[in-house]
């Protein structure tokens, strides 16, 4: 058993998983978890705009990353990988929040690793469909992980583990939200003018990722799974419920709608709604909107599945 820190830093938040690998019954291992985390540090802030982490969001950051690098301490881990996503990616002075993560895991030697959009997506991919083996799910799989900065989108063969092809767009929810949802709730102008960034994306997709042969479409990330229980009408977020949680196409359109027209008032109530994703989640709702309703055009899905299991799995595994 080796005991292992996962790191996964995005635009909108960063979180941490500590976890046991052991052997599995076949060549992949299998992760026990020790404990999951997640804070909400929008990192990504103005960097559509201005093509820079911020003062203030590098700061938030770095201080979670201190803390999580004493957790890492304290739990035993052996050894640490922490990667970085879109914001890290895009940001003309990346250099710096390299150096403060290396400051803050100091004992550990962890260098960040700003990852490429295929990356992600082989690391997500590989997070999610162990899940969905063990489930029955039928494949091919196609793997939709929504973040704050840009969208992965992963197809996979029926046994999981090869990835056939992938792309990576820049439609994530903190990037539209910044770029034309302004309103609250927003104009039918400002969703139309989100809407024509997200089908023009999905679209160059479709060149590179064959949506038309899918069998089990799955979203990863929290606009997937704050939509999932919102269709599910969940008193709380409940973890367990959402993970593996099928639903049917249009039970998935609708709570995707309601959520991007509802004012942020209303959104806030919602009893699984995290203060975080408050004015974010009708942006990533959207995203989600529009590649379900075209992977259902193209494939004929009458169902979708939410997954727990997803890029921060795919870091843990991935130091087996």
């Amino acid at each position: 058993m080796t005991r292992v820190g996962a790191v996964d830093c995005g635009t909108n938040s960063i979180r941490l998983l500590v976890a046991d690998l052991e052997p599995g019954d076949g060549a992949a291992p299998v992760l026990r978890e020790v404990t999951r985390q997640m804070q909400i540090v929008r990192l990504g802030e103005g960097i559509d705009a201005t093509g820079a982490i911020g003062e203030a969001a590098m700061a938030r950051t770095l201080a979670v990353a201190q803390g999580y690098a004493e957790q890492c301490r304290d739990l035993g881990c052996e050894r640490v990988r922490f990667v970085a996503t879109s914001a890290s990616r895009d940001a003309s002075n990346a250099a710096d929040f390299v150096a403060g993560v290396q400051d803050a895991f100091g004992a550990f030697d962890v260098t960040p690793e700003v990852v490429t959009g295929q990356e992600e997506a082989a690391l997500s991919f590989a997070g999610a469909t162990g899940p969905l083996r063990d489930a029955g799910a039928p494949g091919p799989y196609l793997v939709v992980d929504i973040g704050g900065g840009s969208t992965e989108l992963v197809l996979g063969d029926g046994t999981g583990t090869a990835v056939a092809a992938s792309r990576s767009v820049d439609i994530g929810c903190v990037r539209l939200t910044e770029r034309h949802l302004h309103d609250d709730p927003p104009g039918e102008d400002q969703v139309w003018a989100a809407l024509s960034d997200i089908v023009r994306a999905v679209d160059d997709v479709a060149g590179t990722v064959d949506l038309s042969g899918v069998g089990t479409l799955v979203g990863l990330a929290g606009s997937v799974t704050t939509v999932t229980a919102h269709a599910l009408g969940l008193p709380a977020y409940q973890r367990d419920r959402i993970h593996g949680a099928e639903l049917d196409v249009d039970q998935v359109v609708d709570a995707c709608s309601d959520l991007l027209l509802s004012p942020r008032s209303r959104r806030r109530e919602l009893p699984f709604m995290h203060e975080g994703r408050v004015d974010v989640i009708g942006a990533g709702a959207l995203v989600w909107r529009t590649v379900v309703q075209r992977v259902a055009h193209d494939s004929g899905l009458r169902t979708v599945r939410a997954s727990e299991s997803d890029i921060l799995d795919g870091i843990a595994l991935s130091q087996a």
